[in-house]
Order: C-alpha cells, then sequence, then structure tokens
C-alpha cells in the first residue's frame, strides 16, 4: 500500500480528553442567544420564559439520549447521521448528510458575521471583512492541528462563558442577600412571581419565543461527534449527555431568574442584553465591552465547533458515497485530521465577506440563522424517526445506555419539534425562512430520490 492509501485511511487521532468534552459538553449548552437575545425573550412573555426553555431543554435532551444510545453501541461511527443510512436507507441517508453539512455551513457563516460585527465595536475603521478573513483564517490554521488543540481552544471559549454566567448568578444572589435598591424597585425573587401571568402578553408571543428559544439550543448535539474523539468515547460520552439536564437548569434557567430578580421583567429592555444592563448596575462601567467579549468568544467558540463539525461530516460522506470527486476529502493529514475537507469548509465559508457587504447585513444574519434553525428541526425528526428503528433492529442493545421509556418520550420529542416547525409559519419574521426550509426539502429531496446513490458502507469510519 502507497503513502497517499495509508494518508487516505489512517484513522483520525482520538486527541480529545475528558476535561475537554465536560467543558465542551457544558459551554454547547450556552449559546450567544441568552447572552443577547434574552432580553427580548423575557419581553414576550415574562417569567414564563422559563417553561419555554424547560420544554426546549427536554426535547433537546430526549433527542441527545437517543443519539447517545446509537453512538454507545457503535462509538466507532464519528458521527451520528451515519446511523441514518444504515437505518432508513441510503436516500434518506444521502439526503440527510448534505443537509447538515449545509445547514452547518450557513451557521458557521452567520457567526462568522456576527464575529465581525463584534470586533467592529472596538475597531470601527477596520473593514468587517477583513476582520472574517482573519478569523477564518486563524481558526483553520487551529484547526488543522491535532484535534487536542481544538479541544483547549473549545476549552477556553467554553470557560470564558460560563464564567460570565456565574459571575452574573453570584451578582444576583448577592444583591438578593443585601436587599440591594436599583432605583425603583428591591432586588428579590419575589420579582418573578409578583403579578405572574402564565401568558402576559397573549397566547401569540407565548409561543414566538419558542423559534428564539430553540435557536439558542441548535448544534447542542455536536456532543456526540466531539464524544468519539476521546481516548474512551462510551463513559465519556454517557457522562457528558447525563448532565445536560443539570447544565440546562444552572446556566439557563439560572441565568434568566437570575436577571428577573434584579429587575422586574417589564423593565426588561427588549433591544438590550440584561447583562450590560446589570454588570453596569454594579458598577462595571465597562460593561458593554465586557459583554461585547462575551459574545465574542461565544460566537468564535460556535464557529470553531462548526469547522471541526464540517470537516468531520464532509470526511464522512466522502468516504461513505465513494465518489471519485469526493476521494481528496478523505486524505488526512499527519496530525490525523482530514485536511482536504477542512480547507474546502473553509473556502465555503469565505463566501461570508460578500454577505457582509451586502447593505442590509443584519437582515441577511437573521435570516441564515433562521434557515439553519428551520433546517434543523427537519434533521432532528429524522434523527428520531432512525432511533425508532434502531430500536427495531438486531443492534439493538438493552444493556447500553439505553433511554427509557423510549416508547413514550420519542413520539412526544417527534410531537413536539413538528409543532415548533409548524409554529414557524404564524410570525412574520419566520415564515420566509420556513417557506425556504420546505422549498429546500422538496427539491433536494426530489433531487435525492431519483439520483442513483451507489451502495454506502456504513461501517467506514475515521
Amino acid at each position: 500500500m502507497n503513502t497517499n492509501q495509508n494518508e487516505e485511511n489512517k484513522p483520525s487521532q482520538r486527541g480529545l480528553k475528558n476535561r475537554h468534552i465536560q467543558l465542551i459538553a457544558i459551554a454547547g449548552t450556552i449559546g450567544t442567544g441568552l447572552f443577547l437575545g434574552a432580553g427580548k425573550s423575557i419581553h414576550l412573555t415574562g417569567p414564563s420564559i422559563i417553561f419555554v426553555y424547560l420544554i426546549i431543554g427536554a426535547l433537546m435532551y430526549i433527542l441527545l439520549r437517543a443519539i447517545g444510545e446509537m453512538l454507545y453501541q457503535d462509538p466507532n461511527q464519528h458521527s451520528f447521521l451515519n446511523f441514518v443510512s444504515r437505518y432508513l436507507g441510503e436516500k434518506p441517508g444521502y439526503f440527510i448528510q448534505w443537509s447538515y453539512l449545509l445547514v452547518v455551513v450557513f451557521v458557521a457563516m452567520a457567526e462568522l458575521i456576527a464575529i465581525g460585527t463584534y470586533i467592529n465595536f472596538w475597531l470601527p475603521d477596520l473593514p468587517i471583512w477583513m476582520t472574517e478573513v482573519f478569523v477564518l483564517v486563524l481558526l483553520t490554521l487551529l484547526n488543522t492541528l491535532n484535534p487536542k488543540f481544538f479541544g483547549e481552544t473549545e476549552f477556553w471559549f467554553g470557560m470564558i462563558k460560563i464564567v460570565a454566567i456565574i459571575g452574573l448568578i453570584l451578582t444576583a444572589i448577592i444583591l438578593i442577600f443585601s436587599h440591594y435598591h436599583t432605583g425603583t424597585d428591591t432586588v428579590s425573587v419575589t420579582n418573578i412571581t409578583k403579578g405572574f401571568e402564565f401568558f402576559p402578553n397573549g397566547l401569540s408571543n407565548f409561543f414566538e419565543s419558542f423559534q428564539m428559544v430553540m435557536f439558542a439550543f441548535v448544534s447542542m448535539e455536536f456532543i456526540g461527534m466531539t464524544a468519539a474523539e476521546t481516548d474512551n468515547p462510551r463513559p465519556t460520552l454517557k457522562k457528558a449527555i447525563n448532565q445536560i439536564p443539570i447544565r440546562i437548569v444552572l446556566f439557563y434557567v439560572g441565568a434568566l431568574l437570575a436577571i428577573m430578580s434584579i429587575y422586574q421583567w417589564r423593565d426588561i429592555p427588549a433591544d438590550k442584553s440584561p447583562f450590560v444592563t446589570i454588570f453596569q448596575l454594579i458598577g462595571i462601567k465597562w460593561a458593554a465591552a465586557l459583554v461585547n467579549f462575551v459574545v465574542l468568544t461565544s460566537a468564535a467558540s460556535a464557529l470553531n465547533s462548526a469547522l471541526f463539525s464540517i470537516t468531520r461530516n464532509l470526511y464522512s460522506l466522502s468516504k461513505l458515497n465513494n465518489d471519485k470527486i469526493l476521494k481528496p476529502f478523505t486524505k488526512f493529514s499527519k496530525a490525523g485530521v482530514p485536511v482536504n475537507a477542512l480547507l474546502f469548509t473553509s473556502l465555503l465559508i469565505l463566501f461570508t465577506p460578500f454577505i457582509s457587504m451586502i447593505a442590509a447585513i443584519s437582515n441577511s444574519f437573521v435570516f441564515i440563522t433562521s434557515v439553519a434553525t428551520n433546517l434543523f428541526l427537519v434533521v432532528y425528526l429524522m434523527t428520531l424517526i432512525t432511533y425508532l428503528k434502531y430500536r427495531k433492529s438486531s443492534d439493538f442493545d438493552p444493556k447500553g445506555f439505553v433511554l427509557p421509556a423510549a416508547h413514550i418520550f420519542i413520539p412526544l420529542a417527534i410531537a413536539g419539534f413538528v409543532l415548533i416547525f409548524i409554529s414557524l409559519f404564524c410570525f412574520k419574521d419566520t415564515i420566509v425562512p420556513a417557506i425556504g426550509s420546505v422549498i429546500w426539502v422538496l427539491i433536494f429531496g426530489l433531487f435525492t430520490f431519483f439520483k442513483k446513490i451507489k451502495q454506502l458502507n456504513n461501517q467506514l469510519f475515521f
């Protein structure tokens, strides 16, 4: 066998350690939507937004348990999407693999736009496109290194987000026990329950908040891919997923409770980050710069994860389909990274600066992220259907990492995701992206249906 063949078939190095995965799992449940979107979410439906986070969090936990069970049974699969081909067939597998790759590219582009905007806060005279190109090149170079360097980068990115939220929660606790006066009110947990209504701004606003919260949770399934990169994937995967409910309650619900304890929710502005207001309240005059730094690292973390995810999925697709045109993407570097797949991924994301040159850049950002959220729902639904087929197959291991009462929870999760998807057609900000996602499903679905797809080898992995 020649050198090139060795490089193509060389398995990726499992360079991530348990501490990397555990912190990535914690930080992965914290999105920029919390830092920037918490004010708008609270403004829509008040304290009942907590129930929305708990409902979406429960749906995502069911999804992750389903993914975790399949990956636990076959930890050699570095992408949970490979199971779609195995249990639903080659055509659904082809459809979902390429759809997922596309949707994560959209997420990466949106995060890169956000990064350029955040850096522009400090360097207003520097063209945003230059910032975007620099950041993309830097993260691409980091991803060419051994996976452990990816883990270290995500570790410190995640640490910044966690410290910011813990700082907010501790600030709220101190202010509560000191009976601090904000000027009009006293900081107290009673600010949450005072005059509580489940739908204070109507049932419509309550349901509109679901799509906003859903966006904050998408990409959480990424933990399944990172766990496959560890030295001992099974126990690491199990521990990371089992701790997700605690993390959701602590970081999301804890942060929201802290915000609404400090201010009565009706006084929280929808167009500003509550984090900025609260840190200014305790005397941090540079609170805006602090929060900007946190959301910058959060966006950089999301982009870094997207690069990692897209690269692995493109490699997996190239290996599974065995097409000549895709063969270059199966090549590994000496560091155990599918380097050609990484470079092509970065090339796709490099189109972002052209989007940034469009006058209505903020609208482009909203549109891209909305489309991504809609397509994520399609991926999640197909994953749950795949899981049902897995449970009926001979691969099912009753002694593995089994989701209890799956016959109840999986249909509930499917119904929940379907209802959220349907709700996207009911609001002016989401109806166009929702229609766009349906068009993609129909057109690419028909293309996949009529395309002659080679027999996929589901046992291949990197």
